[in-house]
């Protein structure tokens, strides 16, 4: 199919259509600089152009990579966004993201996409052989990350999620609680507040949906619901179809470095108990104080906003102390190497530092808080077997149906 002749109407009228097919579209069609591409070896594709589409990019910290390939809904961002100093004269626009992963060229994947389509898209990419860096929340429910886990493991590739709080965790701290000698953590409470924002209940139907936007493909795996532009974009963060609110927004950069520093990577907590609004709305995220998350063994884990109810006011007890001889041992052993970034699991092929696996653990941990939250009651959680415990009511939340045709593959 020849492109170079493609003109602005022809591309505003052919993308709309993605079940048609993707329209590929050169950048200098949108008004691009039209200069050499760099000779960089490294070729990548933003899938989703939203607002963070060119921080989530630049996020990335790779050496100039070529930005050979922009993939929205939204043409508009398309357009922006090929127009932008990172994208490389010869980059093309796409509106489904399926044909990007087709192409041999592309070796790097950024995602920034709604959180309702991370999972489908990471596993795609994966299975592609892309290395994936995808902004955070990795997924929008427990088993999504799972099977982006699997793929990732799998089919080898390199896998790193949008936040770097782990990155900046004192070593020495990770170290003393990965070592063993702490067993019993019952007096440790660890707090950490997010913001409180909430969905619209009154968001009626009628609002027309924009030439420009391809509402069906937003919407994508996420249930029906008719079109109002406080979904969409940015605010979509506030409704259960498409994230979960700041628990899973904000949250997610206050739980990762959590699960690092106290040693959590490879499990997550056994108890919730919330104290929120309830019952909650059934579409926006509503308002909540705090979550409390308890480990195994013993240590606690408090999400709260501080913004509803009465505040989080549960002691600490006596901070753990380590015998003279146990300081000895902790000492003798090596400190733990510094956690990769993504820039050098792509060269090395060495595990990312926000790899999959433990992305996977700390996007449990919010989205435990939030059906807690939805549910109203405390909740009793099986890490090994992700799955909550005698409670069929909340597994259901662990694996949540898609919209046809989409399904979750692992």
């Amino acid at each position: 199919m020849a492109v170079s002749r493609i003109t602005r109407r022809r591309f505003l009228g052919a993308t709309t259509a993605v079940a048609a097919g993707a329209t590929v579209v050169p950048r200098h069609v949108l008004g691009g600089a039209g200069q050499a591409a760099p000779s960089e070896t490294l070729a990548g594709a933003l899938i989703g152009c939203g607002p963070r589409g060119l921080g989530a990019w630049r996020a990335m910290g790779l050496d100039s990579p070529r930005l050979l390939a922009v993939c929205d809904v939204d043409l508009r961002h398309i357009e922006r966004h090929l127009k932008s100093e990172q994208a490389d004269p010869r980059a093309e626009g796409y509106t489904d993201f399926r044909r990007v992963l087709d192409r041999q060229d592309i070796d790097v994947v950024c995602i920034s996409t709604p959180p309702h389509w991370h999972a489908l898209m990471c596993i795609a990419a994966a299975e592609a052989g892309k290395d994936i860096f995808c902004e955070k929340p990795m997924t929008k429910f427990i088993a999504e990350g799972r099977a982006v886990a699997d793929a990732v493991q799998r089919n080898q590739v390199v896998f790193q999620i949008g936040t770097f709080g782990r990155f900046g965790v004192d070593r020495q701290t990770h170290k003393l609680y990965a070592s063993g000698l702490l067993t019993d953590l019952s007096g440790v409470v660890v707090r950490r507040e997010v913001p409180l924002r909430v969905g619209r209940t009154d968001l009626m139907p009628g609002t027309p949906i924009p030439d420009h936007l391809d509402y069906d493909m937003w919407l994508g795996p996420a249930p029906y619901k008719p079109y109002h532009p406080h979904r969409v974009h940015y605010s979509n963060r506030f409704y259960w179809d498409y994230e979960g609110g700041d628990l899973a927004n904000f949250g997610a950069h206050r739980v990762d470095p959590f699960q690092y520093e106290y040693a959590k990577d490879d499990t997550g907590p056994v108890a919730i108990e919330p104290h929120g609004a309830w019952p909650q709305h059934p579409d926006a995220v509503g308002r909540w104080g705090w979550v409390e998350l308890t480990y195994a063994d013993g240590l606690r884990f408090v999400l709260e906003t501080g913004k509803w109810g009465a505040p989080y006011d549960r002691p600490a007890g006596p901070a753990p102390q380590l015998s003279d001889e146990d300081r000895r041992k902790l000492d003798a052993l090596p400190d733990p190497e510094p956690l990769v970034r993504f820039r050098e699991a792509i060269r090395t092929r060495k595990q990312a530092g926000g790899n999959a696996e433990v992305s996977h653990r700390a996007s449990t941990v919010f989205h435990l808080a939030n059906i807690a939250l939805r549910l109203g009651r405390k909740l009793q959680w099986d890490p090994e077997q992700e799955q909550f415990v005698g409670d069929e009511e909340a597994n259901r939340f662990v694996n949540l149906p898609m919209r046809h045709p989409w399904r979750l593959e692992s």
